[in-house]
């Protein structure tokens, strides 16, 4: 059998051929020498192939501790529990001891590597996201992970960066939300398409697609910011446009004393007229056609107001001149229509022009009155002490005046109140002139009462009293005389006279007149002011105030005629009095 062949059998049984065949010694050497030879070269080919498998196995090991090694430190772990601690036995054994740890660590690396993977992917999406180089859910390529550091402090690094992006993200998000909302609310306040305006910025601003897959880039929040400072500053623009075009509706309303219905229908431009940016929310409040139709109606008005100028011009002049009367300033009523009625009809001046300038003398005309109201107020005062006093000195010529007549009781008040106001004439007169000349100093004018100068009338009134004061001592001089005569020529044969208490019949005293009013008693002025009313004509007229002037008293001949030369120096040509 093949199994009990063996180098000594067959070496015999080549001996015995070369005896049957008779092979020298020589030959059978050499064949012997060959047969070592290829023994020995079968013997060194097989010690190479158990040297280069040593070799191998060997090399496996090394590389197997390498790359334990390197999985060890790639993963930042010191040492695992399942690490062959002894380096003895036999190459196979300690391979064999070792390709289960390389097993578990390349597992975990491959793990590791996924883990670095994801969190790498998700920062490049964020990163391409907000750099404006990748859209929102856009796949990108597998990044490349550095498999020689898959260390957890490494990954954690990554992480901490990934949840800082996400953080900035959800920022971003939530600007870009608010930017939004912004600029919704402008759109709707100045009646813009809010879709066609946002998607300019970027396609995934519109509301149909998710928040979650808006774009959060630079370019996107940068071009929203400039959206909502364009539509801002339209909003301020035309805020400001509507506020004015207010103004001008309520200036012409006014004008024209347009009825509240008239007014209401504008409500909607108006009621933001003193508003304030910020304050302005409502729906279309600032749309263009609104303030279009707001520019229409002004232009109207503007157009109805020239046609309305007469009238408003007038009512205005007509102020003017109550406000003149009011402080008994003369002015040329007729010439000032005249010279208004020519302003207007010529075309030459703006209505609103026309208007500014009679709201300019009205107001420099409300200025003069109120300087001239105190001194105003103390004419008043006078001219009722001066009716009181002329009353008085008809209820003291009354020689029934004691009569137990009704009424009676109540002309004795009156009288007693009279008396102490009367006593008051004089201090009043002195204060009254002594303010007119501060207030003459100091515009160096003539402070002028309807159309005569206030000193004038002062200094007649002081002269007149004067002289009715000594008519008064003159007429008990006389009266005295008489009752003297009267008692010397009455006297009885023991003496006797006549009683003090017998009322002495006496002629009317010349300073009394039919109406029961003294002449002496009652300011000139009172009666011209009375003469003006009655005529119908605020400016009072200048020869009427003349010929009421004339016809005061005939007692100052010297004060009536001062009178008289300071009405003829009034002028009434402008639509302001020439003096105050």
């Amino acid at each position: 059998m093949a199994g009990d062949i063996t180098c000594g059998s067959l070496l015999q049984k080549l001996q015995f051929v070369w005896d049957e065949v008779g092979e020298s010694d020589e030959d059978r050497d050499k064949v012997l020498y060959q047969l070592d030879q290829e023994c020995l070269d079968v013997y060194k080919r097989k010690v190479d192939q158990a040297t280069n498998s040593r070799d191998l196995l060997i090399q496996a090991l090394d590389d197997s501790k390498i790359e334990l090694a390197r999985l060890l430190s790639a993963l930042g772990e010191k040492a695992i529990t399942r690490t062959p601690e002894k380096t003895s036995g036999t190459i196979k054994q300690q391979l064999a001891a070792i390709a289960p740890t390389l097993e578990q660590l390349n597992k975990k690396k491959n793990e590791r590597v996924r883990e670095f993977v994801s969190v790498q992917s998700q920062i490049d999406q964020i990163c391409g996201e907000i750099a404006g180089t990748t859209e929102v859910g856009e796949q990108l390529a597998t990044p490349q992970v550095n498999e020689d550091d898959l260390t957890l402090e490494r990954l954690e690094d990554f992480r901490s960066q990934l949840q800082e992006l996400e953080k900035e993200k959800s920022n971003r998000l939530e600007k870009v939300l608010e930017y939004v909302s912004i600029v919704h609310d402008l759109c709707t306040v100045l009646g813009m398409d809010f879709l066609n305006t946002v998607t300019e910025v970027h396609p995934s601003l519109d509301d149909s697609i998710a928040d979650n897959c808006k774009s959060i880039s630079n370019d996107t929040l940068s071009k929203l910011d400039k959206t909502v400072a364009t539509l801002n500053e339209d909003k301020k623009l035309r805020l400001c446009k509507l506020q004015e075009l207010a103004g001008q509706l309520y200036d012409l309303w006014d004008l024209m004393d347009a009825p509240l219905q008239e007014r209401n229908m504008f409500d909607h431009v108006t009621c933001n007229r003193s508003a304030s940016v910020d304050e302005v929310t409502a729906s279309g409040a600032l749309a263009l056609d609104l303030i279009e139709q707001a520019e229409i109606e002004v232009q109207r008005l503007d157009q109805l107001k020239y046609s309305k100028m007469k009238e408003i011009a007038f009512k205005k002049q007509t102020e003017l001149e109550d406000i003149y009367a009011g402080a008994h300033i003369v002015i040329d009523t007729a010439a000032a229509h005249l010279k208004l009625l020519a302003l207007i009809e010529a075309g030459n001046i703006e209505p609103t022009e026309l208007i500014a300038d009679m709201e300019g003398q009205i107001a420099k005309a409300k200025e003069e009155a109120l300087s001239r109201k105190d001194i105003l107020d103390k004419v008043e005062k006078w001219m009722s002490a001066c009716e009181e006093e002329s009353w008085l000195e008809d209820y003291n010529r009354d020689d029934n005046r004691y009569n137990s007549s009704r009424g009676a009781h109540l002309n004795l008040k009156r009288a007693e109140k009279a008396r102490i106001l009367v006593s008051k004439i004089p201090a009043l007169v002195e204060t009254l002139v002594a303010k007119t000349r501060a207030w003459e100093e100091s515009r160096g004018l003539s402070f002028m009462y309807d159309g005569v100068p206030l000193l004038a009338m002062l200094d007649e009134y002081v002269m007149l009293r004067e002289e009715r004061e000594e008519d008064k001592k003159r007429m008990r001089e006389q009266k005295r005389y008489v009752e003297q005569k009267l008692n010397t020529d009455h006297e009885g044969p023991f003496g006797s006279r006549v009683s003090p208490n017998r009322p002495v019949t006496a002629k009317k005293l010349p300073g009394a007149k039919s109406n029961g009013t003294s002449i002496n008693g009652t300011p000139p002025n009172r009666r011209l002011s009375v003469s003006g009313q009655q005529n119908g004509s605020r400016s009072g007229g200048k020869d009427s105030k003349r010929d009421a002037t004339k016809a005061v008293s005939s007692p100052g001949n010297g004060a009536t005629a001062a009178k008289e030369d300071a009405s003829s120096h009034i002028s009434g040509t402008d639509l302001a009095p020439s003096t105050p």
